[in-house]
C-alpha cells in the first residue's frame, strides 16, 4: 500500500461524541488496512485541526473528506485550507480525494442501521424519513432526495421522504406529515449523518417521541472501506505519475 499518509478530515463539532465517532471509524480503517498511515483532522471546532496536521507532514498527503456530499465545506472550506497549507509549506504536496457520497456503500450502511433499529424492508405500516444535514447548495440536497426516491420504490415501506435539519426544505415535521398522509402508522428515521451531534439530535426531537430513529453511520465497515477506496483512487494516480 502507498506510503503517502491518509489524512481523514471531518467537519468537527462542539459535541464530543462527534470526534469520538470519527476516531472509532478511523480505528476500523486502521484495523482493516495494517500499515496504512492514517491521520485524523477536523475543519473546525475539534482538534487536531487540518492545518496543524498538514504542518507535521514533510512531503505529501492525500486528504479524504469525511463528508457525505459536496456542500459548502467540501466546495469552499476544505479547498481554502489546503490552499493555505500549500502557501505556508510549499514543499508539501496535498491532494484531495472525493467526498464519500454518493456511493452504494453509504446506502447499505444506512439501511443496516435502520435494520438494527428494528425497521425491516417490506413493512407497509412504516414511513421512513431519510434525514440529512441540509445545504444551501441545491445539488447536495438533491442527492439525498434521489436516494429517498429510490428507496421508496425498492423497499416496500409506506413511503420514504427526504428531510433536512437545516438550510433546506422539507424539514422533518413536513416529511413526517407527508408520510402520515400516505398511510404510515409508524415513523422511522434513517440517519444520513456520519456522527452524532447537534443536528442529528434536532432531527430526533423533531421526529417525535414515537419515531424509531436509527443511529448515524459511525464506524461502519462499509464507510471505512469507502474511505480507503477514496484514498487509493488518488494515491494510485500519484504513484503512476511519480
Amino acid at each position: 500500500m502507498s506510503a503517502v499518509p491518509l489524512v481523514a478530515v471531518a467537519h468537527g463539532s462542539r459535541d464530543p461524541r462527534s470526534a469520538e465517532t470519527v476516531r472509532a471509524l478511523l480505528a476500523v480503517v486502521r484495523d482493516r488496512n495494517p500499515g496504512l498511515d492514517v491521520r485524523e483532522a477536523f475543519l473546525d471546532l475539534s482538534e487536531p485541526l487540518l492545518s496543524d496536521v498538514l504542518a507535521t507532514l514533510p512531503r505529501q498527503a492525500v486528504v479524504v473528506p469525511l463528508l457525505l456530499g459536496r456542500a459548502f465545506h467540501a466546495r469552499v472550506d476544505l479547498p481554502g485550507l489546503v490552499d493555505q497549507a500549500h502557501r505556508r509549506h510549499p514543499r508539501l504536496s496535498v491532494s484531495v480525494a472525493d467526498v464519500l457520497g454518493p456511493d452504494a456503500r453509504l446506502e447499505a450502511a444506512t439501511l443496516r442501521r435502520l435494520r438494527e433499529a428494528g425497521v425491516a424492508p417490506g413493512d407497509r405500516s412504516v414511513g421512513v424519513v431519510l434525514a440529512g444535514t441540509g445545504s444551501s447548495h441545491a445539488p447536495a440536497n438533491a442527492r439525498v432526495a434521489e436516494v429517498a426516491r429510490r428507496w421508496s420504490a425498492a423497499h416496500g415501506w409506506a413511503g420514504v421522504r427526504p428531510a433536512f435539519a437545516s438550510a433546506a426544505e422539507p424539514g422533518v415535521p413536513a416529511a413526517v406529515a407527508a408520510l402520515r398522509a400516505r398511510g404510515a402508522k409508524r415513523i422511522a428515521v434513517a440517519s444520513w449523518f456520519l456522527a452524532p451531534g447537534l443536528l442529528p439530535d434536532r432531527v430526533r426531537d423533531l421526529a417525535g417521541p414515537d419515531a424509531v430513529v436509527a443511529e448515524p453511520l459511525g464506524a461502519a465497515e462499509e464507510v471505512a472501506d469507502l474511505v480507503v477506496d477514496r484514498y487509493l483512487a488518488v494515491a494510485d494516480q500519484l504513484a503512476r505519475t511519480a
